[in-house]
């Protein structure tokens, strides 16, 4: 009976998380096939997200990138949207389990989905097991999906035929756009930050506009601080 609840309950977790793993491999799809069609080798999406595996912080270090933004402001970029996943870490952390592998790979699994599904399961030998789950077809499938898009994209030719240049900030908004429905104090803040964003591109280079617009998070603190 025990071996039958925990394969009902493995595959309950495969079938949540399911539609994640599809959204994911369409995003990871576009992501590739646009880092290639905008001129990067095929390599470097692919290694990116192996390595990096992180899906907003990869879009906007390649948009820097193809922007003609340096190296630094594309990490640099990447690394403040990814500031989030220490949080991330800290709430999971007890799910990893006690190895030093274990701890080293699942750190490199966390994302808003994966950590989302693990702690919204009732008990704690769920959560782990949602984590896991959740965390191995996410990146088997996001990488999968980069590697296809990156394959596809050498086909794709000029971008500017497709208006692919257009993708990146299409996706990012996507991206954001939840986040801004969930919570009025963060509108403000965004609102303020696309404005500085807006008004600083035609100055500075590329890159750049995006890291001053990280000052809107004055007002989400000043907000924070009088709820």
């Amino acid at each position: 009976m025990r071996s039958l609840l925990r394969t009902h309950s493995f595959g309950s977790l495969v079938r949540d998380s399911s539609l994640v793993w599809v959204a994911s491999g369409v995003v990871g799809l576009s992501f590739g096939a646009l880092s290639v069609a905008g001129g990067l080798p095929v390599w470097v999406p692919v290694v990116m997200s192996l390595v990096v595996y992180a899906g907003s912080a990869q879009f906007s270090a390649v948009g820097v990138l193809l922007a003609g933004g340096g190296p630094f402001a594309a990490v640099a970029t990447g690394l403040l949207l990814n500031t989030r996943a220490v949080a991330f870490s800290l709430a999971v952390a007890d799910l990893l389990g006690p190895g030093r592998a274990a701890r080293l790979l699942g750190a490199h699994l966390v994302t808003d989905e994966t950590v989302a599904f693990a702690l919204a399961q009732p008990d704690p030998a769920r959560r782990r097991a949602a984590f896991w789950v959740s965390g191995l077809g996410l990146f088997a499938v996001w990488n999968l999906g980069v590697l296809a898009g990156a394959l596809v994209g050498t086909a794709l030719g000029d971008t500017a035929v497709y208006g692919l240049d257009a993708a990146f900030p299409a996706v990012l908004v996507a991206l954001v756009l939840p986040s801004l429905r969930a919570s009025r104090f963060l509108r403000r803040p965004a609102a303020l930050g696309a404005l500085i964003a807006l008004v600083a591109t035609p100055v500075v280079p590329a890159g750049v506009p995006v890291l001053l617009s990280l000052a809107g998070l004055f007002l989400y603190g000043r907000e924070g601080a009088a709820v």
